[in-house]
């Protein structure tokens, strides 16, 4: 049969061919299998992940209000599956802060089951999301958003970390002030291993030594001492169910692509390749269900830790992601009794410096305020005020962008002007119009014209113009509408391409009354 034939041939050709040395042609064997140096390096930098990994997952758990073992779980799932399925090697994607707030109140309103089902169906809009582009549209969110949007961040983190510090033992307050201070001073003197994973073992190692009594990591829950196994959320499968989770889901969906895309842009720039944005939002989806299948809190792309991994341990391939995660689950289930130890002071210093760092001081600088535009601030600010008022990452930046738009219109439209010049002998009038032509500035474009006065020929010169929507068009409309009410005779000229092409498919449809 023909048909047969052919799918036999297509399916023939679909495997690449063997070398004379049996090895198969057309595949790209990874670097590390053919350069020690490589292998060395990734190894290396998987473990510094791992255990820097270790302390960020049991505060993140914290923040949520779970034992640390989901947190532990959810690290561990995001790195093994981004490492497969993911866009941009070398990123590291764990269980984050971000994550946490936002699904922190499912979690303490609802419980446990509903934050599981939250995760997986934030995969799934994950994949829908990616599948329909959503990468693209990152572009349109401006700069001052962005950093509202990080700056929000560090606040919520360090708010999260107040409760830590009221009402407890007064030793705690010398043990954070000595956490940070480790934190602040010890990479001064080497940096080959990471100053959280310093401070925590010396505060452990001093509260232990000590006896001193106060709150730890196990106060919180038993870590895991075996592999997570997969299984379904406790939660009914019904309508309710849904409408519950779904906006805590949408939120994480785009909270987790937000951060997972300006991490991966930003590997891209310090590795100077490129990656797909589309299959990381994807990737960021799969990584999300497979992690909510094993129990975990989800979470999407993490900036130190990828800081960690790329900038200083030099990480370069998807090795040292998937060694990432494999070494925190074996940290955990081997070490478990020794992280319980982990005095609750030593992750409070790590999340206030974690807050710190994250926090973009150079925005709000007198001297960048002084240079910066007041509608920039204007969005910086309102991004900030709406996260840290709703504890919604999404809705500020979505409230953020919306006002970066309104902003922007405003500013534009007022390069928008008209010009009249009256021919000696009286017999006709040009307008020059000048600038872009859309809904806010093409509104006030016809109060700019002397219907009454004019002579009987007009001429309306867009050769410096641009008519970007139907709003300039129907204001083009009722301009030649007046003219005419009076039996003079309008002339529109120097359209452009495109403005002419919106101009004849649009001109006269767009009143009823025509």
């Amino acid at each position: 049969m023909p048909g047969a034939r052919a799918r036999q041939v297509s399916f023939v050709l679909s495997f690449p061919a063997l070398s004379p040395t049996g090895r198969l042609r057309g595949l790209r064997r990874p670097s590390w299998l053919s350069d020690p140096k490589v292998l060395r390096t990734e190894v290396l930098a998987g473990l510094v992940v791992a255990l820097a990994l270790i302390p960020e997952a049991i505060s993140f758990s914290v923040i949520a209000g779970v034992d640390p073992a989901v947190g532990l779980f959810a690290s561990f799932t995001m790195a093994v599956t981004i490492a497969v399925v993911g866009g941009r090697p070398a990123m590291i994607s764990a269980a984050t802060g971000a994550v946490a707030l936002v699904i922190a109140p499912l979690n303490r309103e609802h419980g446990f089951g509903h934050l599981v089902a939250a995760v997986i169906l934030a995969g799934v809009l994950q994949i829908v999301l990616g599948a329909l582009g959503v990468a693209k549209l990152m572009r349109f969110v401006p700069r001052s958003v962005m950093v509202g949007f990080v700056n929000s961040l560090a606040v919520l983190i360090f708010m999260a970390q107040v409760p830590e510090m009221t009402d407890v033992p007064w030793p705690v307050y010398p043990l954070i002030a000595a956490g940070l201070a480790l934190l602040i001073l010890f990479p001064r003197v080497t940096r080959v291993v990471p100053a959280p994973l310093v401070s925590i073992v010396v505060l452990t190692v001093l509260t232990v030594a000590a006896g001193i009594a106060v709150p730890t990591v196990g106060d919180r829950g038993e870590l895991p001492s075996s592999l997570p196994v997969p299984g379904l959320p406790d939660v009914p499968f019904t309508l309710d169910t849904l409408r519950t989770v779904a906006p805590y889901a949408l939120a994480m969906a785009l909270v987790g692509l937000m951060e997972s895309l300006m991490t991966a842009k930003l590997v891209d720039d310090i590795t100077d390749t490129r990656s797909s944005k589309t299959r990381e939002s994807v990737g960021q989806g799969v990584a999300n269900i497979v992690t909510g299948l094993f129990g975990g809190m989800g979470g999407c792309a993490m900036i130190g830790q990828t800081m960690i991994n790329v900038r200083v341990s030099g990480a370069r391939t998807r090795l040292s992601t998937f060694l990432a995660g494999a070494f925190l689950m074996v940290l955990c289930v081997v070490f478990g009794p020794v992280v319980s130890d982990i005095p609750m002071a030593a992750l409070v210093a790590v999340m206030v410096m974690v807050s710190v760092g994250t926090f973009d001081w150079h925005s709000v600088a007198p001297r960048t305020l002084r240079r910066m535009p007041a509608g920039e601030i204007a969005v910086m600010a309102v991004t900030v005020v709406c996260v840290v008022a709703t504890h919604n990452l999404a809705i500020g930046v979505v409230v953020g962008s919306v006002t970066a738009m309104v902003v922007f219109a405003r500013r534009v439209a007022r390069f928008a002007d008209v010009t009249a010049v009256t021919d000696p002998d009286g017999g006709s009038v040009v307008y020059r119009v000048t600038g872009e032509l859309f809904f806010a500035s093409s509104n006030d474009l016809v109060g700019r014209f002397r219907y009454a006065t004019d002579p009987d020929r007009v001429v309306i010169d867009l050769s410096a113009a641009h008519i970007w929507d139907a709003s300039s068009v129907a204001a083009l409309d009722a301009v030649e509408t007046k003219y005419a009410q009076r039996g003079k005779a309008v002339e529109i000229t120097g359209l452009n391409e495109a403005s002419a092409r919106m101009h004849r498919s649009l001109s006269g449809e767009l009143t009823g009354g025509q």
